[in-house]
């Protein structure tokens, strides 16, 4: 169905799903139940979203605090981004280290973060469109970020295309992390 292949931050995969292309276009399937009920992973989504990003833009790093956090499955219908991931589990052996993943239309790959893991990315083409699938509902109340900055991470530009939101997010060293690593 497809390959799972762990990333440097404990709970957290890339997911290679199997690319079909043929004389009518493409066909991918980026989510199997059973198949990640099987791997572990969460299979109860309860929204689906998608971006748009221009070239440069970078939107991140976002995550929803409990109770209100969430596992996400992410992954690039057109263009190319570089996708970012910050570990903010106090106890967890990655705890503030990041790691990276490029994600591409042509590659058909996604990414699969569990909770108390922000998430961001710099959109690399032209154009690229992100669809995202989350395991809760977006509460505004418990939406929050790192500053993108803050952490060490070097971002496929030198000159950023920001939300004002995303700018003023705290630095990872000032933030309270109330995430917690089973």
């Amino acid at each position: 169905m497809f390959q799972l292949h762990p990333i440097d931050i404990p709970g957290c995969f890339e997911l290679q799903p199997r690319v079909v292309d043929d004389e009518r276009g493409r066909f991918v399937k980026v989510f199997h139940a059973d198949a990640f009920a099987q791997s572990g992973l969460e299979t109860d989504f309860r929204e689906e979203y998608y971006s748009h990003s221009r070239r440069g833009v970078v939107r991140g790093m976002h995550f929803q605090s409990p109770p209100s956090d969430h596992v996400k499955l992410v992954y690039c219908v057109h263009g190319d981004v570089q996708d970012v991931m910050l570990d903010l589990r106090v106890g967890s052996p990655a705890y503030g280290r990041f790691a990276e993943v490029s994600l591409s239309a042509a590659r058909g790959n996604a990414v699969y973060l569990p909770k108390g893991v922000a998430h961001g990315f710099c959109a690399t083409s032209d154009l690229a469109t992100l669809v995202y699938k989350v395991s809760t509902v977006y509460d505004p109340q418990r939406d929050q970020g790192v500053l993108w900055s803050s952490f060490g991470f070097r971002w496929a530009t030198s000159a950023p295309i920001l939300s004002a939101r995303d700018a003023s997010f705290a630095p990872l060293d000032a933030f309270e992390s109330p995430f917690r690593h089973d």
